[in-house]
């Protein structure tokens, strides 16, 4: 029961048999405090004092029930009641406007059209620096006390997995459009995307629009539409903050790792592996036919939940700095004061930043690393794109790396102390220079940044409205 519609239906057919609450009150044995509670949707009647309005009223309960507001302006009525309830307004701390009959429609009309432009704009705001890194903060350590491991996701991707009977290997693209129609939906490839965007859903005419089918390999086209489909899968909403878009985006992409690296055959293959000692994410991304960076994800994902072992994965670009980070093996992350870790540089002797000064890349880099939590190992792997290098790194703590392939490395680095501690080259480097540079930073904008104003965060929402109207007609 709405207790405010009812309310307001209430006070309407009492004004429209020409009632006061005086003399509705007297007939139904009600005080006129009481009446006004219930006309102000304070408090809820009871069944026998419905039974006893409705019938002074002359109305069936059913229609003092309804849903709906009697008439417009009691809609707009009820809706300024709400909007000053809520904890927008709240917050301005500013008085609250009585709505009553004395209020003109013309007053009325101008106080709920202020009001939900205040909505449209605290809806649309800007994902700030600040709020952006606090939420992936927040996301990161939920993550670390999963160990990284969605159950729920696991089992809807095999759900629609099971649609096309795959199991193992490489998921094709026929078989990811297979699973698309089943949701009612078509895979579309366009050469105009929004620019802002990586792909477009037409919930209308039920299409996916993804970018040209003739990018070398493929393997990303067919997570792009997974991660699509993931939003009907999982019975998304438009996102009402930064925390919850990315939520949402881990959502998608833990669904397509599941969908692309099955848990029963992933969790098979890298437990025959490890039986084997000789664990390496490059078998485990061949053998699914998946990217690098792919599969060290999907390895976060099942490491500790089926093989016992906490792990570590960085991405981390050609400057030093991190664009993402999990940990459940105490690796010592750098993080600024909010204890956010993307844009922070990474130690140089790590290998997540010393894999760049390597001439062959071709195969992955495996290194020991002291530092001042222990000492880990890692494998290292680079990669390109149109715009910058990076590396995907993902390691154990030492004792772990007996599982691995490359655990015989005989790389071994020092990141116990800061860089200028570390020798007395860089100790004479810092006294020689110290004060006498003035070096201009390169600014990592995607994290500086304020994202575009919409309600997909980073996402022009006319440029994909205008998209969606050029292509609804072909």
């Amino acid at each position: 029961m709405d207790l405010l519609v009812v309310g307001r239906r209430l006070r309407h057919f009492r004004r429209q048999r020409g009632l006061t609450l005086e003399e509705l009150g007297g007939r139904v044995g009600l005080a006129v405090s009481q009446l006004s509670l219930l006309e102000n949707g304070k408090r809820e009647p009871r069944l026998s004092q419905l039974q006893s309005l409705a019938t002074e009223l002359g109305v069936g309960i059913a229609e003092l029930l309804e849903a709906e507001p009697p008439d417009q302006r009691t809609a707009l009525e009820i809706e300024l009641e709400r909007a000053q309830q809520g904890a927008l307004y709240a917050g301005l701390g500013l008085p609250r406007v009585p709505v009553g009959k004395a209020m003109t429609q013309a007053v009325l009309e101008s106080l709920v059209g202020l009001h939900r432009e205040l909505v449209r704009r605290a809806t649309e705001a800007i994902a700030t620096p600040e709020e952006a890194r606090r939420a992936n903060t927040e996301l990161r350590l939920r993550q670390r006390l999963l160990d990284h491991h969605w159950p729920d996701l696991e089992e809807e991707a095999l759900k629609l997995l099971a649609v096309v009977g795959h199991e193992r290997g490489a998921l094709t693209h026929h078989d990811v459009a297979r699973m698309a129609r089943h949701l009612g939906l078509e895979i579309i490839h366009v050469n105009d995307l929004p620019h802002s965007t990586r792909s477009v859903t037409d919930l209308e005419n039920g299409r996916i629009y993804l970018p040209p089918a003739s990018i070398p390999g493929g393997h990303g086209l067919r997570g792009l539409a997974l991660q699509a489909m993931a939003h009907r899968v999982l019975g998304h909403r438009e996102p009402s903050s930064y925390a919850e878009f990315l939520f949402q985006r881990l959502q998608i992409n833990y669904f397509a790792g599941a969908c692309l690296m099955p848990e029963p055959a992933s969790a098979a293959f890298l437990t025959d592996r490890k039986k084997g000692r000789d664990l390496a994410i490059e078998d485990f991304r061949d053998a699914f036919g998946v990217t690098h960076e792919a599969a060290a994800m999907r390895f976060l994902n099942l490491a500790t939940v089926h093989l016992g072992l906490h792990v570590h994965f960085l991405r981390v670009g050609d400057d030093g700095a991190i664009y993402k980070a999990y940990e459940n093996d105490g690796l010592p992350m750098p993080t600024d004061v909010s204890g956010s870790v993307e844009g922070q540089l990474v130690p140089r002797a790590w290998a997540a930043r010393a894999s760049f000064e390597r001439t062959n890349r071709t195969t992955e880099f495996h290194q020991i690393t002291d530092t001042p939590a222990g000492t880990f190992w890692c494998s290292t792997q680079t990669g390109t794109t149109s715009a910058e290098q990076f590396s995907i790194s993902v390691g154990v703590r030492f004792a772990d790396s007996k599982w691995f392939r490359g655990r015989d490395t005989k790389v071994r680095a020092d990141a116990t102390r800061p860089a200028a501690l570390r020798d007395e080259h860089s100790a004479e480097l810092a006294d020689r220079w110290a004060g006498r540079a003035w070096p201009s930073a390169k600014v990592h904008a995607h994290i500086l940044s304020p994202l575009p104003a919409g309600t997909f965060p980073g996402v022009d929402d006319l440029e994909v409205y205008e998209f969606l109207e050029a292509h609804s007609g072909q």
